[in-house]
């Protein structure tokens, strides 16, 4: 079909297409991008945690190795008594910067 200047109209067909796919685009950028964007932060932030705990994990291992073999030559028991006590003032630290739960928000 054409108007009257010879221009032809758009059919039914092509308006409702373009329009579901208008509504699909919103629907895509408002809804699905957050929803990939949360998930590929919660991923990554897991793998991130779990590289980190085992990368601790070995240097605790490396630490008490040292004490044990170099620095308190086959004297477990202050290596033992060394890395607590490191843990320990870890803790307290991280104790001490708490803050209530009134005064989080």
């Amino acid at each position: 079909m054409s108007d009257a200047n010879g221009t032809p109209e758009p059919d039914f067909v092509d308006k409702a297409l373009h329009s579901f796919d208008h509504v699909l685009d919103v629907v895509h950028d408002r809804v699905l991008r957050p929803v990939l964007l949360v998930g590929r932060v919660l991923a990554f932030g897991l793998v991130i945690l779990l590289a980190v705990v085992v990368l601790l994990v070995a240097l605790v291992i490396g630490l008490f190795r040292i004490f044990d073999v170099y620095v308190f030559a086959s004297h477990q028991w202050i290596s033992y008594a060394s890395i607590g006590a490191l843990f320990v003032l870890a803790g307290l630290i991280v104790w001490r910067r708490r803050r209530p739960i009134d005064s989080r928000k």
